[in-house]
């Protein structure tokens, strides 16, 4: 049987943005598909949101194998935004979310500008998109993808391009691939973002040793897992102080405990990515372990957490 919640009278309802989400939990786009293929584990309907996997105009092939190394406390993947285009998404996976009443965040990249905004207007015309999380910063692609993610000229222009586009919450997520993240979670929420994700995964790389080459093809690969937790916690404590809007916090979160950190460095709500590969239900696991916390520490509501470092 999936695994639900536990039941309890903490409130666990958050707003990202204008987006309502039953509790402050969703997925890393990328790591949990549409959740079909998680169904069989977790009720997908019972989690705050489901971000899809990122979705193109056209499909994309994504990148030559090898493209996933394991690393100490992580892994490097270059996948490459394989998908198989907007068409599929509105057709297959859009429609199942909707019938059993998830609420759908879809991840959006592209080649250009433009792709962005087309990726949209394709959306748009349906009634199956609650929310938008505009991807640009994914290191694993060469056109688009992290270049566009790390000029804020560049995100200016996208992420204003893509408002016009959209009355629709939308979460810009950002890299951490730069000097200065709250530059460019400026540049995004000065250009319209309603909510900003962070952080994507982090550049890098794996040899082998014997064979003396990349162990990726592309050689290059993001990296994410627990190893990341640190850089992330730090880069949503410093955007949380510099920006007014929601934060969505990301980067090696396996249990409640790292979701309750994640809070209180300033994110309104979580996602789970590397985690789901390890552990198939830890979605849920994460969503009880906050219910153990605010329990145990009498917290009734846990908007108290978002940003309470003291």
């Amino acid at each position: 049987m999936a695994a639900t919640p536990r039941e309890t009278n903490v409130n666990l309802a958050v707003n990202l943005g204008g987006l309502a989400m039953k509790n402050p939990v969703t997925v890393a786009s990328g790591t949990f598909a549409a959740g079909h293929e998680y169904s069989d584990f977790v009720d997908v309907a019972a989690l705050g949101a489901v971000t899809t996997k990122g979705v193109s105009l056209n499909g994309w092939e994504g990148n030559a194998s090898p493209r996933i190394a394991e690393t100490p406390s992580g892994m490097l993947n270059s996948i490459g935004l394989q998908n198989p285009g907007v068409a599929h998404l509105v057709e297959h996976d859009l429609p199942w979310l909707r019938e059993i009443g998830a609420t759908t965040i879809v991840n959006v990249s592209g080649h250009s500008f433009e792709e962005y905004v087309q990726v949209i207007e394709v959306l748009e015309t349906t009634e199956l998109v609650d929310a938008y999380e505009i991807n640009i910063s994914c290191p694993n692609v060469d056109a688009g993808g992290m270049t566009i993610g790390t000029d804020p000229a560049s995100v200016r222009e996208v992420i204003g391009m893509c408002r016009k586009a959209t009355a629709k919450p939308m979460i810009v997520k950002l890299t951490p691939n730069v000097t200065d993240v709250t530059a460019i979670a400026e540049a995004a929420v000065e250009a319209g973002a309603d909510a900003l994700s962070l952080i994507n995964t982090l550049l890098g790389m794996a040899i082998d040793a014997y064979r003396r080459k990349p162990q990726l093809a592309r050689a290059v690969g993001g990296l994410s897992g627990p190893a990341v937790k640190p850089v992330a916690l730090r880069m949503v404590w410093e955007v949380h102080n510099a920006v007014q809007v929601p934060l969505l916090g990301m980067g090696g979160i396996s249990s409640g405990i790292d979701a309750i950190e994640f809070m209180l460095a300033g994110a309104t709500a979580v996602a789970i990515g590397t985690a789901n590969f390890s552990n198939p239900t830890a979605t849920v696991d994460v969503i009880d372990g906050i219910i153990d916390y605010c329990e145990q520490c009498g917290v009734k509501d846990v908007n108290e957490l978002v940003g309470a470092l003291e």
